[in-house]
């Protein structure tokens, strides 16, 4: 809080130093008033698609990027604010503080960027000036990529900072980049150069580059719902259609391919307690704690999901009997020494898992789940916190037929 606090603080002190320091311009207010007319065009245009739950993208950046290459450093920490107050109106209501400092850490950004920008191109050295952005001097264009660059890097460093802050047992890997978040910051910073030059050659030419924002805008909010779909809102893995959906193909190419897998089913021992004592709030955090704990212990490629209540199962592709029931082991382990802060108690939990392997305990999904979930039962008989392997039924006996009679 503390954290979030003063980025707020930060961001307000920089408004005010900059609207002391800035001298009002009918041209700068009229580009100003025109980009973000653009970013409301934008947002309208595509709120009745709706927003996937958690954190979402959007490339409003192509609307005050241009702001913080052409206008003042103010217009750069005005511009988030009014993008907010309209997606918070709009399109959803959120908690109030998340919009704060969302709008402060683009804000600080886009000011750290047109800082920079505006410091580099009064170099005589360097680019002559401003003006040389709309006669697409290499110089100039340059500079503003690197100024691009500079407002992405700062706002990805403000905002990992307070999710990992809140959360420090989230991976760093997880709150910085990963490869889609990169290509999606690298299309992002394009489209923003592309409009501040647009924007400096002729303020009309925005009414040609708003549609094709506007359609990668809609691309980019399907393709985030279509993932929210597959998603269970409470753990972020996959839910259960789309991970015996995700499950089937894996099953099939070992098929085809004659490699071994395994399967397994973990339930949380004694759950219902948690939620009896402490609340189902108190419960979705340890649903959380213990569904980020099996996809930092897993591979990419295994396939974990949850099969509901406070049952996850995982697939290990390539995985024998040996390795699956290591996996487990270290699974078990890790969960049991997790531990989940509820007023003044520390909640710790163990789970039970049922181990099946394909062409051992069965061939298809239906039958791996089975064989897993008896043994998960058999590991709660035994008394919980514990890894099950189902037994091998032995084949039945070959009968020699009766020679025939003389």
């Amino acid at each position: 809080m503390v954290y979030l606090v003063g980025i707020a603080a930060v961001d307000i002190a920089a408004i005010a130093g900059f609207a002391t320091a800035t001298e009002f311009r009918l041209a700068d207010a009229v580009t100003f008033a025109a980009l973000m007319a653009c970013g409301v065009a934008c947002v309208e245009a595509t709120r009745r698609l709706g927003v996937p739950a958690g954190v979402s993208r959007d490339l409003l950046s192509a609307w005050w990027l241009p702001v913080a290459l052409l206008l003042p450093p103010l217009y750069a920490l005005l511009a988030p604010i009014v993008m907010q107050v309209l997606l918070q109106w709009r399109v959803r209501a959120t908690v109030l503080h998340r919009r704060v400092v969302t709008a402060a850490a683009i804000g600080l950004a886009g000011c750290a960027a047109s800082v920079a920008f505006h410091w580099l191109v009064s170099e005589p050295w360097l680019v002559s000036g401003p003006s040389a952005l709309s006669r697409g001097e290499s110089g100039a264009i340059a500079l503003a990529v690197a100024a691009a660059v500079v407002f992405a890097l700062l706002n990805t460093a403000l905002i990992a900072v307070a999710a990992h802050t809140a959360d420090p047992e989230l991976p760093w890997r997880e709150v910085l980049w990963d490869r889609e978040s990169v290509l999606l910051d690298v299309v992002e910073l394009c489209l923003g150069v592309s409009v501040a030059v647009a924007t400096s050659l002729n303020l009309a030419l925005l009414i040609i580059a708003l549609p094709p924002v506007v359609l990668l805008q809609r691309s980019l909010l399907h393709a985030q719902l279509q993932a929210a779909a597959r998603t269970d809102p409470k753990t972020g893995l996959l839910n259960a259609a789309a991970w015996q959906r995700e499950a089937d193909t894996e099953i099939v190419r070992a098929r085809r391919t004659g490699e071994t897998l395994a399967l397994l089913i973990i339930d949380i021992d004694h759950f219902k307690r948690v939620n009896d004592r402490h609340g189902h709030l108190v419960g979705d955090q340890v649903l959380a704690g213990v569904a980020t704990t099996l996809r930092t212990q897993l591979r990419d490629y295994d396939v974990v999901g949850r099969f509901g209540g406070e049952e996850f199962v995982v697939l290990l592709p390539g995985a024998d009997l040996h390795e699956a029931r290591q996996v487990a082991e270290r699974l078990r382990n890790r969960i049991s020494h997790m531990a989940v802060a509820a007023d003044d108690a520390m909640i710790t939990v163990t789970v039970s898992a049922g181990v099946a392997i394909m062409s051992v305990h069965g061939d298809d999904l239906i039958e791996l789940l089975a064989a897993a979930d008896l043994a998960l039962y058999r590991a709660k008989e035994l008394g919980r916190d514990r890894i099950c392997i189902p037994a091998v039924q032995p084949p039945p006996p070959q009968i020699p037929e009766a020679p025939p009679a003389a």
